[in-house]
């Protein structure tokens, strides 16, 4: 069976008979004990005896018991052990003054067996009250920043799994979309070039029909005036360029959305993320256009001379996705309240320091109040409406620049002036 070890007391008096008399008592009550005689010896040797409580006499030589009791309350190794002051002084000042240096009680002399116990006693069990409750208090402090670590871990796994079901099942949606419009488009291309070859030719037999046969009968005539055939003769290698423009229009279209589907990418691979970014912006171009209820917005791009850059392109195009459209969220926004302003986003690149790319994404919306800022990217925190987000798109992208590429993603915003974000990245991964 483990036996509780006694608690120490250290006993600080420069008289032998009075030393002799406590240490008789103490000892008999089975405490463990150490004795020194000048408040010096007490500051030089506590670090070693660590007591649990101090009996510290007033009167002494040298270093008094007041000085001695100021210099351990200030010293934070010591601070906490209380003192007991032993003296034959009476008087209330002495004892106001003990007391605000930070004893805790006192003893008068001639010493008395029953006082000492009594009040030793209970000031070992404060003592040993205190400590424990320290310790509770601690060992509660470390289980709460546990289960915060264990909940932030938790959020980020759910944010993990919500953003990797949500980007396969993306990719696997425009994939699929793309390839099956893809076949149809390509047909329409391809016959395209033959249907202007086809046109052309029947343009020019009916142009030779009419020099050599100027006067067509009647019923020609009229059929030629019924289809106002001057204008469909302008008209239709019109159209056919059109259809050919329409066409061009959708490949690309096709192309920005195979590359932004590029989401199940397993390994790292060198890209160029102008592509990426023109690519997220044809999808959100919709987005851009004029309508009745404001004008179109600007996008000013300052693309800088980037080299081809090592990262998963389809996450990168998702961070891009989320950025520019909570730009476009905040333009309507500040449209919405009656901002004067021509609503733009600015899209900057440009290598630094010789080994990492910058791309920045600023708006002349009204800006991210400070309060927000200071927690945009934690999971599920959100500013909109319950069926307008999840307040994952910004916690998303921060992992997937921060973690998934050893980068940084920063926000910058004044009210008024609008907003800021940064993405750094390095050229080359490892």
């Amino acid at each position: 069976m483990v036996t509780a070890q006694a608690p120490s007391i250290l006993i600080v008096d420069d008289t032998p008979n009075n030393i002799r008399v406590l240490f008789d008592i103490l000892d008999r009550a089975g405490f463990n004990l150490a004795v020194v005689k000048s408040g010096e010896m007490a500051l030089e040797k506590l670090p070693l005896i660590q007591p649990d409580l101090i009996l510290l006499d007033i009167m002494m030589p040298g270093m008094d018991g007041f000085e001695t009791c100021r210099r351990l309350k200030a010293d934070p190794t010591s601070k906490d052990i209380p003192i007991i002051f032993m003296t034959v002084l009476s008087d209330l000042e002495s004892k106001v003054k003990g007391l605000q240096m930070g004893a805790v009680d006192y003893i008068t002399k001639p010493i008395q067996v029953e006082e000492v116990m009594a009040r030793v006693n209970v000031h070992l069990a404060l003592r040993t009250a205190q400590i424990q409750l320290m310790n509770e208090v601690s060992e509660r402090r470390q289980a709460e920043e546990r289960l915060k670590q264990t909940l932030q871990e938790l959020q980020k796994t759910q944010t993990q799994l919500i953003q990797s079901e949500k980007m396969s099942a993306l990719g696997q949606l425009v994939a699929g979309v793309a390839h099956e419009i893809n076949n149809p488009v390509n047909f329409i291309g391809g016959n395209l070039s033959h249907a202007r070859e086809y046109t052309q030719d029947l343009l020019n037999l009916v142009q030779l029909y009419e020099e050599h046969y100027p006067q067509p009968v009647p019923e020609v005539l009229a059929e030629i005036e019924a289809m106002e055939w001057d204008f469909l003769r302008e008209d239709l290698p019109k159209l056919i360029n059109s259809m050919q423009v329409g066409v061009d229009r959708l490949q690309q279209i096709l192309l920005s959305l195979r590359i932004f589907s590029r989401t199940d990418e397993t390994e790292m691979k060198l890209a160029d993320l102008h592509q990426g970014l023109d690519s997220t912006l044809m999808i959100l171009g919709y987005r851009l256009k004029a309508h009745s209820e404001r004008p179109a917005i600007d996008i000013i791009k300052k693309y800088g001379n980037l080299p081809l850059v090592e990262c998963y392109s389809g996450q990168l195009n998702q961070v891009f996705m989320n950025i520019l459209s909570n730009a476009i969220d905040g333009l309507e926004q500040a449209i919405h309240s009656h901002k004067k302003f021509a609503p733009a986003i600015t899209i900057q690149t440009e290598a630094v320091e010789g080994d990492r790319v910058a791309i920045r994404i600023i708006d002349n919306g009204w800006g991210i109040p400070p309060e927000v800022q200071k927690r945009i990217f934690e999971p599920f925190f959100t500013t909109k409406p319950v069926d307008k987000g999840t307040g994952l798109g910004l916690a998303i992208s921060y992992q997937i620049v921060a973690e998934k590429h050893q980068g940084s993603l920063q926000c910058v915003s004044e009210l008024g002036q609008g907003s800021e974000f940064a993405i750094l990245i390095p050229l080359q991964q490892g």
